[in-house]
Formats: C-alpha cells, structure tokens, sequence
C-alpha cells in the first residue's frame, strides 16, 4: 500500500518486504527514499494523517504500530505498538476528530482502538475476513465488506457498537468500500467484476451496478469536488465514472418457464413441450427489461452506460431498437496503467493518483485532463 503525501512531493509505502519507505523527489526529478525503516513483521496496510503526520501500520503479525513523522519527513518515531488482531491486519482508518483507529483482520474481527492509549474499545466479528472499511465521522457509522459479498454497517459508541443493518448484492466478495459523507452514497467494489452504489441517505434503498472491469476491483476513490468515482482493477484498468449523471437501476431478472417474446417453452418445461411438439430452449435475460428471453430473440448486443453497462451486453430486439445513440453515449472513461493494481490513492488537490501494484512498481498519474 502506499499513498501520497499532500503539498510535498512525496509518497509514503509499506510493503510485505518488512520496510516502510517516505520517497522524497529530489532536484534530479527523481524520487529517492528519506526514510527506510525496517519493521519486525512484513507490512499488510497503512493509513497517514497528513494534518498530524501520524503513520498508522498495520502488519502480518496482528500488530499496530504507530508513528509520527518529522517535519522535513526525514525521520520517523514509534510511538506505540499493540496488539489488534490474531492475525494479519487487512485494513486501518485513523479517525483524527475520534481519536479512533479502526482496524479489520484475517481473524474476522472489526476493532477499533484509542489512538492515544492503544486501548481496545470494542469490537465485532464479521462474517469472513474483511477488506473494505469506511467510517462517517457525522454518524458515527462505520461501513465493513468482507469476502462473503456483505456489507455491515455498524454504529459505533466510546467502547460499544450495535449493529444498523448489513446488506449484499455482490455474487462475489466485497474488495473494496468508499464512501461520500456529502451525497451519502457507499460505493462497493468486488471480485466478480462489479461495482454497486448504494444510496445509504436516501433510505430508499437504490443500488445502482455500473460494470466496466475485466478482472476484480481492487480499490476506489472518489473525487467529490467533480462527483466522480476512480476504480482500479486486477485488469489493469483505471476506470473514470462520471456520478453527475442520472443513473438508473438494472431491472431484476424476471422468471419464466418460456420466452416472454415468442413464447417458445425452455427445456425445462416438458408439458409446453410436449403439448406445442417443439424442442425447449435455453434461457436468457434482457439486462434492460429483465424478461425471460430465448437466444433468437435477444440477438442483439449494446451497451447501456447510464444502468452502469459500459461494455456490450445481450438485450431482447425491442430493447434494441428503443436504445438511442444518446443513450448509449459513454459515461465513464478507461486507462490502461499496465500493472495489475492492488491500492489506489488521489490527491484531489493536486488531481494526482498513485496506484500500487502486485509487481512492487508504484506509479504517479496526472489526472487533470480527465478529473475536472
């Protein structure tokens, strides 16, 4: 993991390789490490605090340790270490205005811990190991997705928490969370390719999908001063959505033992078959409508970028044909950063993104030209 460090030419990285590194860029243009800083356990996550320079590390081991940075960012200082988890940490927040560190493990545990003492306030299991974790310091809610595909979200008090309600729409494990405190809308991102945002305010329960990987999400961002939603994925991709937009939520799939165009039986409904003399067929469904279609009448492919279908999908021919060029006119951008992305960071005020990859590179990204 690593993240940029704001109003200096900076960046900060933990890695598995036990070393936590502060890369300075020098006169050359080139970046150069003004810390390197050896840890007792390979380093699993982080989470820095520009305003009060403290570095919160989480590490293989079950161990938080916590630092403070020097001015010049030359130096660093442990401040204290405790014990979080049985196991790897996966995830740490610092909640400057609570004093909170909030952490999620590989032992199923969600904790949260005094940042001035060390002392565990409280915790929570969760149903399996969780990677996303977001908190809104307004409510006091903290969000939780784990790799069963569930969002918890949790209210938390000074050393208790009780549970608000947990929901899933994933097929796939939860990878990644953000949250936007202003729209109060939670975007999660999984495994199985997909992203869904979820209108937390609005208490209407609205889930919007928007599908514009090849690969698992592996992390999000979101810039709020453009309303726009940075994803990145195993693929390789960096997917720039446009959220000023009005979106629309994919229908849900319609039962049917024949297709709800022609009527043709599906092969499982043996008595149409038997009755109409006629060979049953596979079934599909119109990602526009949600009927039941079969292959003949649902020929056509097409994108629909406001449901969130970046890329072609099967609809029904009269689906089709309603589906205008506006339409179908894009509503997210696509880079290819050319590694496979695990963690990413934007700087909204310098629209700089950093993204860390599985072959240990960490790229730089002026993001400008595409989020303003």
């Amino acid at each position: 993991m690593a993240a940029i460090v704001p109003k200096e030419d900076g960046v900060i990285s933990v890695s598995e390789d036990r070393t936590v590194r502060v890369w300075l860029k020098r006169d050359s243009g080139q970046y150069w490490p003004s810390i390197y800083h050896a840890m007792p356990s390979p380093c699993s996550c982080m989470s820095f605090n520009p305003e009060t320079r403290r570095l919160s590390i989480g590490l293989d081991n079950g161990t938080i340790s916590e630092f403070i940075l020097s001015e010049d960012y030359n130096k660093m200082t442990l401040v204290k270490s405790y014990q979080a988890h049985q196991s790897r940490v996966i995830m740490i927040l610092f909640v400057l205005e609570m004093e909170w560190v909030l952490s999620t493990g590989q032992d199923k545990h969600f904790t949260w811990h005094c940042s001035e003492s060390g002392q565990r306030l409280g915790g929570y299991r969760t149903s399996a190991g969780a990677c996303g974790l977001q908190f809104d310091v307004e409510t006091r809610h903290v969000f939780v997705g784990d790799h069963s595909g569930q969002v918890t979200i949790l209210k938390l008090e000074q050393e208790s928490c009780s549970l608000v309600t947990t929901f899933k729409g994933h097929t796939g494990g939860v990878t990644a969370l953000c949250w936007d405190p202003i729209q109060r809308v939670l975007f999660s991102g999984s495994s199985d390719h997909s992203i869904i945002m979820w209108d937390i305010g609005g208490r209407k329960g609205t889930a919007i999908e928007l599908q514009g990987h090849n690969d698992k999400v592996q992390s999000l961002s979101y810039a709020h001063h453009t309303r726009q939603l940075i994803s990145c994925g195993a693929d390789g991709g960096i997917v720039v959505w446009n959220m000023d937009v009005e979106r629309q939520e994919t229908p849900e799939w319609l039962d049917s033992d024949s297709c709800q165009k022609c009527d043709q039986p599906f092969f499982w409904n043996f008595k149409q078959m038997w009755d109409s003399k006629k060979i049953g067929l596979r079934q599909h469904h119109c990602r526009k409508c949600g009927k039941a279609v079969c292959g003949k009448c649902s020929s056509k492919r097409s994108s629909i970028p406001l449901m969130g279908f970046e890329f072609e999908v099967r609809v029904c021919d009269s689906c089709h044909e309603s589906i205008t060029d506006e339409e179908r006119a894009p509503t997210a951008t696509f880079h290819d950063s050319k590694h496979n992305i695990v963690h990413v960071h934007f700087d909204a005020t310098r629209g700089w993104l950093l993204t860390s990859g599985t072959d240990k590179v960490i790229k730089l990204w002026d993001m400008t030209p595409v989020v303003s």
